[in-house]
């Protein structure tokens, strides 16, 4: 039998709880639940200064809910949202066909998002090396310590931006909880200091800088591949019905001399509905494994 948890008498030791007993669970979702705690917590002290943490947070624990009745609660309510895919169970053959991903809304969702990759990816990049330059040009500068701190709150914004984009498109559970400034009775530097040492930070500038060889790369790899296709698709299709070939392979006379008979392009046509196939589950594949990178660079927990 688990021995009850010992009763949280700080913020951290509540956080740390609450990050346990929501472990498994998306990194999105643990990450909107430790915020509205220690905001909700954070509140609190600041309104019973005379009152100890540890006194407060005994009277937090019986009117909010313990870290382990508030990770349920999460839950709950996670299960209540809609979702951009929800899950619709389906037999295993059927969810791992190799045509079904034609029916895969992600699928279409990670093409989406490749297309638009290299858009992104040159914003993105942009920003951030021009933001890093006026920060290190403007170090000298009385603006430069202000300009720096400005420099990083629109870094997690774009992160924001860009998290809502990847749960949009590709599924994956970012936060929903807009970043929030830092409290007005901080100090300058303990701004500073928190904004330099948050390993999120460093990751989301990483990320950005990232997106350009990741976003041409998508780009490519999406417009080719469905340009190749869907161009053999049709120029086959085509060829059929007019009697004319017009598919030319240069330095294969065979090979051309197969696409002027009617089997040879009904082959071709075939050949490019697959290849279409392929096409499909390399996007879907690649939304997966991006939406993953994203989830580990963004996420802050």
């Amino acid at each position: 039998m688990a021995m009850p948890a010992q009763p949280p008498e700080t913020v951290a030791a509540y956080l740390a709880q609450l990050r346990r007993a929501l472990k498994g669970a998306p990194a999105g979702l643990i990450s909107d639940a430790l915020a509205d705690c220690e905001d909700h917590l954070n509140n609190e002290i600041a309104q019973n200064r005379e009152l100890t943490e540890t006194q407060i947070l005994a009277s937090v624990v019986e009117t909010y809910g313990t870290p382990e009745e508030i990770a349920e609660e999460y839950r709950d309510m996670e299960s209540t949202i809609s979702t951009p895919f929800p899950k619709v169970e389906m037999p295993e053959e059927r969810r791992f066909g190799f045509f079904n991903v034609v029916s895969d809304p992600r699928t279409y969702g990670a093409l989406l998002y490749m297309l638009l990759s290299l858009a992104t990816g040159i914003f993105y990049f942009t920003w951030v090396v021009t933001g890093l330059s006026l920060t290190i040009g403007f170090a000298i500068l009385i603006i430069g310590i202000p300009f720096a701190l400005l420099f990083i709150a629109s870094v997690r914004v774009l992160s924001y931006v860009e998290g809502r984009i990847v749960e949009a498109l590709l599924g994956v559970r970012m936060p929903r909880r807009p970043p929030t400034e830092p409290a007005a009775d901080q100090g300058l530097w303990t701004k500073i200091k928190e904004a330099f040492s948050d390993v999120r930070t460093w990751s989301s500038l990483f990320y950005m800088l990232l997106m350009l060889p990741l976003g041409i790369i998508y780009f490519v790899l999406g417009v080719v591949g469905l340009s190749v296709s869907l161009g053999v698709v049709g120029g086959s299709i085509y060829s059929l019905i007019t009697g004319e070939a017009h598919i030319q392979i240069d330095g294969a006379p065979y090979l051309e001399h197969v696409l002027h008979t009617a089997p040879g392009l009904a082959a071709l046509a075939v050949l490019g509905i697959l290849l279409f196939f392929v096409v499909l589950h390399a996007a879907r594949a690649i939304g997966w494994v991006h939406g993953k990178v994203a989830e580990g660079l963004l996420v802050r927990l």
